[in-house]
């Protein structure tokens, strides 16, 4: 099995980006080119489906952050759904629950703008 799965869809004008299994050191670089090549491939709204992650670190935390930016940058709206509890409390440790928008599950975001 792999380390790390990202599946791409489309759903309510949002493009969602399910990840599953570990976002470290050895996976950040893989999903960052998801998250880049769905950024620049048109899509303005992205929502980082997260509920399956088992483990991150300050790499995979870094890959989140530059999915942020990227948004910003080009107007576009990034969200995080579906932290588990670990990764909610890793969030507010590093401060990064004031920078991104982090929601509880990604139908949150896709019922308000459908």
């Amino acid at each position: 099995m792999p380390l790390l799965r990202a599946d791409t869809r489309e759903d309510h004008g949002w493009t969602v980006v399910t990840v599953v299994g570990q976002l470290d050191v050895a996976t950040a670089p893989e999903f960052r080119q998801v998250l880049v090549e769905a950024q620049f491939g048109g899509a303005s709204q992205v929502v980082v489906d997260v509920s399956g992650i088992e483990f991150v670190d300050s790499m995979g935390l870094g890959v989140l952050v530059g999915g942020h930016k990227r948004a910003r940058t080009h107007e576009g709206r990034f969200v995080v759904a579906g932290p588990s509890e670990r990764l909610r409390q890793l969030l507010a440790l590093t401060g990064l629950d004031t920078v991104l928008v982090v929601v509880a599950d990604p139908a949150e975001v896709l019922r308000v703008d459908s």
